[in-house]
């Protein structure tokens, strides 16, 4: 297997820009939230899971999962969203690994909001955090999804706190200006990392 690099980041850190700019230098990605949502599609065996544990308000009238009733759901209600960790994060980390295996490329890299508090650091050699301030976040949030505010911090305290990241992570990327230099920034490590790949092979 390629050396795996863990990415990760808070909501608005800017993790999506810098897994974007590491697929435009030829390097593999397995996105965490892509596989969340493939392992829940029609006909996938932990979607008949979750709407056995859940039941029908679950499903939209065409079969799929209604995303927006669950996510509303598992907020108010801990014990539900343990639930849905159970059938859910199996079900990812074995697409996960799956992924890694075939990726063809000098090294892969497994980028996941929840690297460290699910434990999908475990499958990566190295940690990368693209970290930003709680207002960045917040702002950046808020400009690019429907959410509120409030919805928002929300999203931010159920995640590991930025410090609690930082000390898992080894390497840490602040991303508080322009996209040209959050590149400038991402450039070394790629050699780095194209470096620390060849020397486990």
């Amino acid at each position: 297997m390629s050396f795996i690099l863990g990415l990760t980041g808070g909501i608005g850190s800017g993790k999506s820009a810098a897994s974007q700019w590491f697929e435009s230098q030829n390097i593999v990605v397995v996105d965490a939230d892509v596989v969340a949502r493939e392992i829940v599609e029609i006909g996938q065996p932990a979607l008949q899971q979750i709407h056995q544990a859940f039941g029908d308000w679950v499903l939209l009238e065409n079969g799929a999962l209604n995303r927006r009733a669950l996510r509303e759901h598992i907020f108010k209600n801990p014990l539900a969203r343990k639930t849905l960790e159970n059938i859910t994060h199996p079900a990812i980390r074995t697409s996960i690994i799956e992924q890694l295996q075939r990726a063809q490329s000098p090294y892969v890299i497994l980028v996941s909001p929840l690297l460290f508090e699910t434990n999908q650091h475990q499958l990566t050699q190295h940690n990368l955090l693209i970290d930003a301030s709680e207002e960045l976040q917040i702002q950046r949030a808020s400009q690019r999804d429907d959410q509120n505010i409030e919805q928002i911090q929300k999203i931010i305290q159920t995640q590991m706190s930025r410090q609690k990241k930082r000390d898992f992570a080894n390497d840490i990327v602040l991303n508080d200006g322009h996209l040209e230099h959050l590149y400038e920034k991402l450039q070394p490590l790629h050699h780095k990392y194209l470096k620390l790949a060849l020397e486990k092979k």
